[in-house]
């Protein structure tokens, strides 16, 4: 076939919505953000806004996906550490693995800090083994005030 033809047609695919994302795009503040389309499945022509709220949506529902996202951005780990939250004051189980969730999240260079001092609380933990370091965290984030006072920093 004509590639000329074939570039049009694989362009208009990506505007109709038939192609699916996996990050945002170029120039967007939060462009490392990588999600498993296997999991989350957001058209092309979906806004980077509407993303991040499909996203933090997804992650409130089912927390685990968390683990599927690669450097998140602040706002979707506000969804994990509200459901974290939410397990630890009531002991509703399984906190342990959305704290690894958050510990793996951390070991990124890349991932926007939102709680002060939780990167160095991460990385001060690196020779534990998962589940030494992911009570460390839950630890940490019970002597903070809550997970919600949270300055956003850009990067």
């Amino acid at each position: 076939m004509n590639p000329l033809f074939l570039k049009w047609l694989r362009k208009l695919s990506y505007m109709l919505g038939f192609e699916t994302v996996s990050s945002f795009p170029p120039g967007h503040p939060y462009e490392r953000t990588r999600w498993n389309g296997a999991y989350f499945d957001i058209a092309s022509y979906v806004k980077p806004d509407e993303i991040e709220h499909r996203l933090c949506e997804a992650i409130t529902n089912t927390p685990l996906v968390f683990g599927q996202i690669d450097n998140p951005t602040p706002r979707m780990q506000r969804a994990l550490l509200a459901v974290l939250e939410e397990r630890m004051r009531h002991n509703r189980g399984r906190a342990t693995e959305l704290a690894v969730q958050l510990v793996h999240a951390y070991d990124s260079a890349h991932i926007t800090e939102v709680i002060p001092g939780l990167r160095a609380q991460v990385a001060g933990t690196r020779h534990d083994d998962i589940g030494e370091r992911a009570r460390s965290v839950m630890a940490f984030l019970s002597s903070t005030q809550s997970p919600f006072d949270v300055i956003d920093m850009q990067a």
